[in-house]
């Protein structure tokens, strides 16, 4: 599963966060990539990583919830290229809160970008790689995916749904010569909060305190996303982390429904502190 000089790569999301880090890493690979983004035109943070880069850079507009962006961006790339060697699915949004604070239209939103934009990427790129019976899938998930704390059912949930999409295609597409990978990061330095959308100003507060804490940037995860991809793992855990976490749900299951309780616990109390200030402040004092 190795990613090689030369090869032909979409990646999505790509103008910033972990989508433009691992887009430098293909680069200076020699890589050739087609880097995709919602924004039109070219995002400047794409236009300064062009101008030095190692391998091929081209930008397309891509909206992951437009089937049509979709055809249009395989189609740029089989007449740039002849064709794409790794689609590389990480466009996404987060979300965040207690369950009763979700919303019809956020769940549509978190649903559509980070599923079934996923679904939709390789559902575009299946039948190209089948035929040539060769390739490779990268969808980005989450350690969110893998564990599942409190307060974050929308984001869990669609994340876990892309681990199971990319296990599925693991082994459907893996008679085709195609592999299937799936990253699976815990929280590092990126703009990822401020995509967050909803009825609680705290959910974005919780998860800019959590990744602007950790050590890690994302040019940190996109190197070792490559490294274990080289190494030929379809479950990437990129980070220390996000290994913990896993091997603890799988292998110690006590200690990690402890600390699920005292995760819930504290996010009750939150909760009800939040809920209290509302409440006083709302009170009319004659």
């Amino acid at each position: 599963m190795t990613v090689r000089t030369g090869d032909r790569v979409l990646v999505t999301g790509a103008a910033s966060g972990f989508g433009l880090a691992l887009t430098t890493a293909l680069l200076d690979r020699g890589c050739r990539v087609l880097a995709t983004d919602v924004h039109a035109p070219t995002p400047p943070t794409l236009d300064a990583l062009g101008a030095g880069a190692g391998g091929t850079l081209a930008y397309r507009r891509l909206d992951v919830t437009s089937e049509a962006d979709w055809a249009a961006a395989l189609d740029d790339a089989e007449q740039r290229w002849s064709g794409l060697d790794v689609l590389v699915n990480n466009a996404g949004v987060a979300a965040g809160g207690p369950i009763d604070a979700t919303t019809e239209d956020g769940w549509d939103r978190i649903t559509g970008i980070n599923l079934l934009g996923v679904a939709r990427g390789c559902r575009t790129v299946a039948p190209l790689m089948k035929k040539r019976r060769a390739g490779l899938i990268v969808n980005v998930a989450s350690a969110a995916g893998l564990v599942h704390p409190p307060r974050m059912s929308e984001y869990n949930a669609v994340k876990a749904g892309v681990v199971a999409l990319s296990e599925t295609l693991r082994w459907e597409l893996e008679p085709y010569g195609v592999g299937v990978a799936v990253v699976c990061p815990s929280f590092f330095r990126t703009n990822l909060a401020d995509s967050i959308h909803g009825p609680d100003p705290s959910a974005a507060d919780s998860a800019r305190a959590l990744i602007e804490g950790s050590s890690r940037s994302a040019a940190d995860v996109a190197g070792e996303t490559l490294r274990q991809l080289d190494a030929g793992r379809h479950l990437v855990l990129p980070d220390r982390d996000a290994r913990l976490a896993y091997l603890a749900k799988r292998f110690l299951p006590a200690l990690y429904r402890a600390a699920m309780r005292r995760a819930a616990t504290k996010a009750a109390a939150e909760e009800q502190s939040a809920t209290g200030a509302r409440t006083d402040g709302a009170k009319v004092v004659g």
